[in-house]
């Protein structure tokens, strides 16, 4: 077993410090700009928030895994639902193919480094099920609850490995991650799927609530890679600096573990689940 992969065992958690250079990650900021811009607001929105999601579910949000989508931030909107700023800085992210339907996400999530990287912690054949870029705008950047991947990503055995990216400096004021060393030795708390008739709903599987207690808050220069194991309960809080926190993740499974088809997230169509 190597080092790395003991450490990660251990607490649950990886700190890969200079992981990629500014210049890589200026590019996929840039890269992210462009399809904001691109995107045409006609009105209708999806919200993305981690421990609410089944009330804001919709076919946009389950047709995303099959698609480069945009999300908005929940108080983005007044009380009669316009925008309360320009649409390009009321998103929460995008996602969730965009490792495998842009070049310039593609050639990030795919390098040779992070292959390295998920060989040592993750084994030889991993497959790569979603891509989020995560702006958190300053001012506008809410919190995204405690939580733990596996529940949006169950396997069996539990497999879920996220890669989470330090785009810009991440900080206590800008709204950087949180987690507890070992927090991860615990059971999966609930399961975020389909339900057979239509939408989704979350699986209560240990009512046990999370303590925040030992939390630590992970404070990173740009260009550093997180590894979070998918059962680790971590979060982060609204950003209240003046400078936005971009950062960009990416979660792998292991192909030999048993994905439900009930998950919310599959592939339809032509477009493969793909390894690095």
């Amino acid at each position: 077993m190597s080092d790395l992969n003991q450490t990660f065992k251990t607490n649950g958690f990886l700190v890969m410090n200079d992981f990629y250079t500014a210049a890589q990650c200026d590019t996929l900021i840039e890269r992210a700009n462009e399809l904001s811009k691109q995107y045409e607001y006609t009105g209708a929105i999806s919200v993305f928030q981690t421990t609410e999601q089944t009330k804001t579910t919709d076919e946009y949000f389950l047709e995303s895994g099959n698609a480069i989508s945009f999300f908005f931030e929940k108080d983005a909107f007044d009380t009669n639902g316009n925008l309360k700023q320009p649409v390009e800085i009321s998103f929460n992210k995008i996602g969730h193919a965009l490792h495998d339907l842009d070049d310039v996400f593609n050639k990030f999530s795919r390098s040779e480094e992070l292959k390295n990287l998920s060989k040592q912690i993750g084994g030889e054949i991993i497959i790569l099920m979603q891509s989020m870029f995560i702006f958190k705008h300053a001012k506008i950047g809410g919190v995204v609850d405690v939580h733990q991947d596996s529940t949006f990503l169950y396997t069996e055995p539990d497999s879920c490995i996220g890669y989470w990216f330090a785009l810009e400096d991440a900080t206590i004021d800008n709204g950087c991650l949180w987690a507890k060393p070992g927090g991860h030795k615990t059971s999966l708390r609930s399961r975020f799927k389909r339900k057979y008739n239509g939408g989704t709903e979350m699986e209560i599987l240990d009512e046990s609530p999370f303590s925040l207690e030992g939390m630590i808050p992970l404070e990173v220069k740009k260009g550093t890679c997180i590894v979070l194991h998918g059962l680790l309960p971590h979060y982060s809080l609204p950003n209240t600096s003046g400078k936005s926190r971009p950062a960009y993740s990416i979660h792998t499974v292991d192909p030999k573990c048993f994905y439900p088809k009930d998950n919310w997230l599959q592939r339809s169509g032509e477009l493969e689940l793909r390894g690095f």
